[in-house]
C-alpha cells in the first residue's frame, strides 16, 4: 500500500507542478515566487525569516525571492515602526491583483474538476487533503536546510 500511495501522490504533484509553472509564466512570475506572494497576500505581511518558514526554504533563498517580487513591484518592504531593525515585506495593490487572477483561475479550475465527483466524495476529498497536509506538515522541519527525514525514524543531520 505504501509502494502505491507513494507512486500516487507523487504524479498528482509532478502534475501539480508542471501545472503551476505554466500557470506562474503566464505571470512574469517563479513557482516559488506564486506561492510566496501567496503567502504574504494571505498574511498580509512577513518578515523573511517567516517567509522562509511558510515555503520551508533557508533564508537567503527567501530573501532572493523577496526581492524578485519587490522588482516586479508585487511586494514592498517596510521597517518595523517599533523595531526598526526589522523588515516586512507587503503585498502591493499590483501583487493583490496578480495573486488574485492566480487564485481566480485555479478556482476556476478546481471547480470544474470536481464537478466530476458527487458531493459527498468531493467533501471527502477535502477533508483527506487537511489530513494528508497536517500529517505531512507535522514531519517538515520549517527551519531550512534540512536534507534528512524529520522525525524519530532514525534519520540523522547531516
Amino acid at each position: 500500500m505504501a509502494q502505491a500511495f507513494n507512486e500516487a501522490l507523487s504524479e498528482l504533484v509532478r502534475v501539480i507542478q508542471f501545472r503551476d509553472r505554466d500557470r506562474a509564466c503566464c505571470h512574469d512570475l517563479s513557482v516559488t515566487q506564486c506561492y510566496a506572494l501567496k503567502g504574504v497576500v494571505d498574511e498580509g505581511k512577513m518578515t523573511v525569516n517567516e517567509l522562509a518558514a511558510h515555503l520551508y526554504l533557508d533564508k537567503s533563498t527567501a530573501s532572493r525571492v523577496a526581492n524578485g517580487l519587490v522588482e516586479k513591484e508585487m511586494l514592498e518592504k517596510r521597517r518595523d515602526e517599533q523595531d526598526g531593525r526589522l523588515v516586512h515585506l507587503l503585498p502591493t495593490e499590483r501583487g493583490r491583483r496578480v495573486q488574485r487572477a492566480i487564485e481566480s483561475d485555479l478556482l476556476a479550475e478546481y471547480a470544474e474538476l470536481l464537478e466530476e465527483f458527487d458531493p459527498a466524495f468531493r467533501a471527502a476529498i477535502v477533508k483527506l487533503m487537511r489530513r494528508l497536509r497536517k500529517t505531512f506538515r507535522a514531519r517538515v522541519d520549517a527551519s531550512g536546510g534540512s536534507c534528512c527525514f524529520v522525525g524519530d525514524r532514525g534519520g540523522s543531520r547531516a
